[in-house]
């Protein structure tokens, strides 16, 4: 920590004994870990908790709301709110999990910013905001299918888009891709590859390395 150029936030002494006694059955779990405190909870009491630590522990401003997917959970979404205490100069995570067809309570009746943040989510991961009145795709285009940060999400996506000088608009095609993905042996460029590269076998045969200079008793013979 000591090479970490972020400044370092004073620890809240006691805060989380505080916190559990505050939020009770809402709170699975509460940890310090790297300074950091974190605090898992259930997911349908994401706005009763939330309102608590902006009015009794000065939480006032949400920072971020980030998505996380491990595709081996049963509930394979996290959801991590980031806030920041101004007064008291601390942030905290709160985090909570759910599945594809379970919708997370919105906290846009907290902090209107909230609402760009869940789109977000909704667009990349395709987790579900119950209250969210704006719930649309805000990143990729329209007509987008998928959610490209959940970890099945092929690399190359699934559609494709040009301009077609026939139809004179935006076309959506299947991907094609013009090559094959390439396997790469990560060599050294210094050392050279132990095979022949492609192009080089139509080379005449030299000895490897430049020629040695002349010396002036050979250039006078």
């Amino acid at each position: 920590m000591a090479n970490n150029s972020a400044p370092r936030i004073a620890p809240r002494e006691g805060l989380l004994d505080e916190v559990k006694a505050a939020l009770g059955d809402a709170l699975l779990d509460a940890r310090t870990a790297v300074d950091e405190d974190t605090l898992t909870i259930r997911r349908d009491s994401v706005v009763e908790v939330c309102r608590t630590l902006r009015d009794r522990f000065e939480y006032q401003q949400l920072m971020e709301i980030a998505g996380v997917d491990y595709p081996q959970r049963p509930e394979r979404f996290e959801v991590d709110y980031h806030l920041l205490s101004v007064t008291r100069n601390h942030r905290i995570r709160v985090k909570l999990s759910t599945d594809e067809d379970t919708p997370v309570p919105s906290v846009t009746g907290l902090w209107p910013v909230a609402g760009w943040l869940e789109r977000e989510i909704f667009d990349l991961y395709g987790v579900l905001f119950e209250g969210n009145e704006d719930l649309r795709r805000i990143l990729t285009d329209y007509g987008f299918r998928g959610h490209p940060f959940r970890k099945d999400f092929p690399l190359s996506g699934y559609v494709e888009l040009r301009y077609s000088e026939e139809q004179k608009r935006v076309v959506y095609e299947p991907v094609r891709l013009p090559q094959d993905f390439r396997a790469f042996d990560f060599l050294s460029p210094w050392e050279g590859a132990q095979y022949i590269l492609p192009g080089d076998e139509k080379a005449s045969p030299e000895a490897p390395g430049a020629p040695t200079p002349l010396t002036a008793e050979e250039i006078k013979k």
